[in-house]
């Protein structure tokens, strides 16, 4: 499973500069072990293919049960470290999965939106994002990808040419709350500090000192 998974990263690393270009900020913040939360935003289709492309940790990643109803996505998409989530709803089989990977030292990647932006502006922050942080009481890493909506938009069929820029910041703490009305309580706290620093990197405004082109990814 996991020759496959770098077998991926190493084909996007490839093919995309033949696509368009990509700046890579910040991955000195990606933790080189234990577990951790990547928490981004979701401009475009291309989101977790290129940030799981380039990211050094292979990421457990939820996704929408949809993609995994057909051939060969169904086959696919587990191998690819990818778990489904119903969306608009409650899910807790899609929370116990992913706090048994963070328990296990695995790092989990979930979309604050929970959906591809409609006009690339970041969207409300989901609140199941919001309550999974504060269940696990691990680090989050926020990523922010900026370009990938001019690049394949929600509405368009096809990709077109473009610069797409992927900043990993600096991992946030937040408290792990058992009780779920402490944890109904730091909401608003822990969504106005995600959305600002997303918000920043999308703006770029908080650079990370560490940069790099996609051949200089590892």
């Amino acid at each position: 499973m996991m020759i496959l998974y770098r077998l991926c990263q190493h084909t996007v690393r490839t093919l995309w500069p033949l696509i368009g270009t990509l700046e890579v900020h910040g991955l000195g913040h990606v933790p080189t072990a234990g577990p951790f939360l990547l928490v981004g935003n979701h401009q475009s289709i291309l989101d977790p293919i290129l940030i799981q492309g380039i990211c050094p940790r292979p990421v457990h990643t939820m996704a929408k049960s949809t993609q995994f109803t057909a051939p060969p996505f169904a086959w696919l998409m587990p191998r690819l470290l990818s778990f489904p989530v119903r969306r608009y709803e409650i899910d807790p089989q899609a929370v116990r999965y992913a706090l048994r990977k963070l328990r296990e030292g695995e790092p989990v990647g979930v979309y604050l939106e929970g959906e591809r932006s409609w006009d690339g502006r970041l969207q409300s922050p989901r609140l199941g994002t919001l309550r999974l942080i504060l269940k696990a009481g691990v680090p989050v890493v926020p990523v922010t990808i900026r370009g990938s909506y001019d690049v394949w938009p929600r509405w368009h069929r096809s990709l077109r040419r473009g610069a797409i820029r992927i900043a990993f910041g600096e991992p946030l703490t937040f408290p792990k709350f058992d009780a779920r009305s402490q944890r109904e309580a730091a909401l608003p706290d822990v969504a106005a500090r995600i959305v600002d620093v997303l918000t920043a990197g999308l703006a770029g405004v908080a650079a990370a000192p560490a940069t790099a082109s996609m051949a200089q990814v590892p």
